[in-house]
């Protein structure tokens, strides 16, 4: 198979590509809070490149059953699939915290995956906007699909997406903690060239610590 071509990051690319990743989610929390206006938190416990299957198994678990997730295409430097992923239970926790608690039920069932959608948007293109202009990259995003399924319906993309960045997340939005997931899927030219770019930052980072 074509993933096995690509090497491990090393743990210093590990160790960048999970400060990148915090930045970004950060200023992600920031856009989200201000949309909300609820103290939100978003940090990012792990960081790393597997392979489709392993990122499958990583989100199949027995209580996420069912899968919602927000996805958006980005194509620049490097190209794939962007996924926002919580478990069904996880989504509606966050769409009460959206658009309002005190909605009744049914209301906020109707407006469910309008409030995902917008959420999700604003947390993958902070994140991949962010991501890239660490990067000194430009990228663009088309407009956010809500998708519904198992774990092997989360990855299902081009032939070619081999390899999946995932990242474990975890929202603190109003005292309430929300798990997720979010996940890059891309061929392995993209992953090499992103690993590329984060080889240039830390080279950057590390002449200007010396200077």
């Amino acid at each position: 198979m074509a993933s096995r071509q690509f090497t491990p990051l090393s743990e210093l690319e590990q160790d960048a590509l999970a400060e990148l990743s915090n930045v970004a989610m950060a200023r992600a929390a920031n856009s989200l809070r201000q949309m909300i206006k609820h103290q939100v938190e978003l940090s990012v416990p792990s960081v790393e490149i597997v392979s489709k299957e392993a990122a499958t198994q990583l989100i199949s678990k027995p209580s996420n059953a069912t899968l919602v997730a927000i996805r958006q295409d980005f194509t620049g430097a490097f190209s794939g699939r962007a996924l926002l992923i919580f478990p069904e239970s996880s989504s509606l926790e966050l769409v009460r915290v959206v658009v309002g608690s005190q909605l009744p039920l049914e209301d906020i069932v109707n407006l469910e995956d309008e409030a995902l959608a917008e959420t999700g948007n604003i947390i993958l293109n902070s994140w991949v906007a962010t991501i890239a202009n660490l990067l000194k990259r430009g990228l663009k995003m088309s407009l956010p699909t809500v998708v519904r399924g198992d774990s092997h319906q989360m990855f299902k993309g081009e032939e070619n997406q081999n390899l999946v960045l995932f990242l474990h997340i975890r929202f603190e939005i109003s005292t309430k903690e929300i798990r997720g997931y979010v996940a890059l899927l891309m061929d392995i030219p993209s992953v090499e060239e992103l690993r590329s770019l984060i080889s240039d930052y830390i080279a950057h980072a590390t002449r200007t610590n010396r200077s």
